[in-house]
């Protein structure tokens, strides 16, 4: 899709689509009522016929009839807002994206209203259009029409294309690839997702300019003393498999270590959970997918870190082998964990990649996991749980995610709560007690980073939409890709 500037006005541009976002009161702004004049007074009976309001996310479609060189207008409601959000903007692209695509547009031209930044709009508005136009049709006997969308035009009067606003653009599209192929890696069937799988797409995405991958089978892992994987790999048929991609540039500042949980389908294993919850556990690798979406990105964005991603992964299954309620394991940094719960095997596979991060002392860990159903009772759907031992980093995370679109809200790590985690027989039990598992689940991660700097995201909720979103189907999200990357890209 080609990302054109323009110095013009809304009733004067060419287009299939001419995109206008309003805010409330909608026949008070300006660039609408000079188009309602060259539509001889129509558009503003349609919003009035129709009660359209301008509430955010609402939309009205108006074909100009050869009144205008735009063939259809679409309003976008942005709300009552004193200020339009990045996010915001994202959302209204995503929308004018959809509506692109249901009437065959080659041409979107995005006004960028006078009220608002056009710098700070030009990135999200970018972002929200290409993020809406991921499809996943490789198993549909009918596949959905792909985007007929050529070009993305943002104009105003008096626009004038500057280097920021051509970083902002650069930006997204660099970073709508990595998006991508870590919603693809979710959605993909967990028999075609094996970790062996995943070993395969690291390969093939992250190489080339200072990326390389290795891919530890049982041998290694064995050899290694990788032990949480391998006791949650025994109920298995599949080989486990310990993913490390390296980001090398010429001349590394700091080095930071991502680490990924790569639960390719989660039933609980012995602790099994019922039918209706494993529908969806193909999602439970949506950090490791994260991490190699975003790794794959980075010869792209060519950030001056040494980065380091560690994927532990396999499927958690019940067999006469598998791993019992009860059973302990030693950890390569002498920990021992008793195993109460075996559907709480996310934290029993991180613990081996973040030793083994921390073992390489990098100046910060950070990882990704969809971790914990409580996250989800606290937070919802679209907000992650992030923890850390380290408030900067934390903080630092909080904003670029701010910045990307993906919510992420702190909880604490609530020493108190190690008390719950105490084991007759091992250093910790996996699990705690019937409250706040999201902060006992950090809290035993905790363990096992040493003194680095580290932060925990929580992603099981935003990770996979349950239903259509302005910039995504439903299915896998990609959460965490744009906010890796632009923590990446401003360290």
């Amino acid at each position: 899709m080609e990302i054109r500037f323009k110095d013009i006005s809304a009733e004067k541009i060419p287009a299939d689509l001419l995109a206008l976002p309003v805010r409330d009161k909608p026949l008070e702004e300006p660039a609408l009522q000079r188009l309602d004049r060259r539509l001889k007074g129509k558009l503003a009976e349609q919003i009035k016929k129709s009660n359209f309001t301008a509430a955010e996310g609402s939309t009205l479609r108006y074909s100009t009839a050869g009144l205008l060189p735009a063939a259809h207008v679409l309003l976008l409601g942005m709300g009552k807002g004193s200020e339009i959000e990045a996010d915001s903007w994202r959302k209204a692209a995503a929308q004018a994206k959809r509506e692109a695509a249901t009437i065959g547009a080659e041409e979107l031209a995005f006004f960028l209203a006078p009220g608002g930044d056009p710098e700070a709009a030009v990135g999200p508005v970018v972002e929200g259009a290409l993020l809406a136009s991921y499809q996943f049709n490789k198993y549909r006997s009918e596949k959905r029409p792909a985007s007929a969308l050529r070009s993305l035009t943002l104009f105003r009067p008096g626009l004038r294309k500057n280097a920021a606003m051509d970083r902002s653009a650069r930006l997204a599209l660099s970073l709508a690839p990595g998006v991508f192929l870590a919603r693809d890696l979710v959605n993909e069937p967990p028999s075609v997702t094996t970790a062996r799988y995943l070993g395969q797409q690291a390969k093939r995405h992250c190489r080339g300019r200072g990326l390389s991958v290795e891919v530890w089978g049982r041998k290694r892992i064995q050899a290694m003393n990788l032990a949480g994987l391998l006791a949650v790999n025994r109920g298995s048929v599949e080989e486990p498999q310990f993913i490390i991609i390296r980001y090398k540039p010429a001349r590394a500042r700091k080095r930071v270590a991502l680490v990924g949980k790569g639960i390719t389908f989660d039933s609980g294993g012995l602790s099994l959970k019922p039918a209706k919850s494993m529908e969806t556990m193909k999602l439970d690798m949506a950090g490791a997918a994260a991490i190699i979406g975003a790794m794959s990105r980075l010869p792209e964005l060519g950030p001056t870190l040494e980065v380091t991603g560690y994927i532990p992964t396999t499927d958690n299954l019940p067999s006469g082998s598998a791993q019992k309620p009860g059973d302990v394991i030693r950890y390569l940094n002498g920990k021992t964990i008793e195993v109460l719960n075996t559907d709480a095997e996310g934290r029993l596979i991180l613990a081996d990649g973040l030793a083994l991060a921390a073992r390489e002392k990098p100046d910060c860990i950070i990882d990704l996991a969809t971790l914990t159903g409580a996250c989800m009772v606290a937070l919802g759907n679209e907000v992650a749980g992030v923890f850390g031992n380290h408030q900067p980093l934390v903080d630092r995370l909080i904003r670029c995610g701010r910045e990307a679109g993906e919510k992420l809200w702190q909880l604490p790590l609530v020493k108190e709560y190690r008390e719950e985690l105490k084991s007759s027989v091992a250093d910790m039990k996996n699990i705690g007690g019937s409250y706040g598992g999201a902060i006992t689940a950090a809290l035993i991660l905790q363990e096992f980073v040493g003194d680095r700097s580290w932060a925990h995201l929580d992603i099981a909720g935003p990770a996979f939409a349950e239903k259509e979103m302005a910039t995504c189907p439903k299915g896998g999200t990609g959460f965490g890709v744009r906010t890796l990357l632009r923590f990446l890209s401003s360290y």
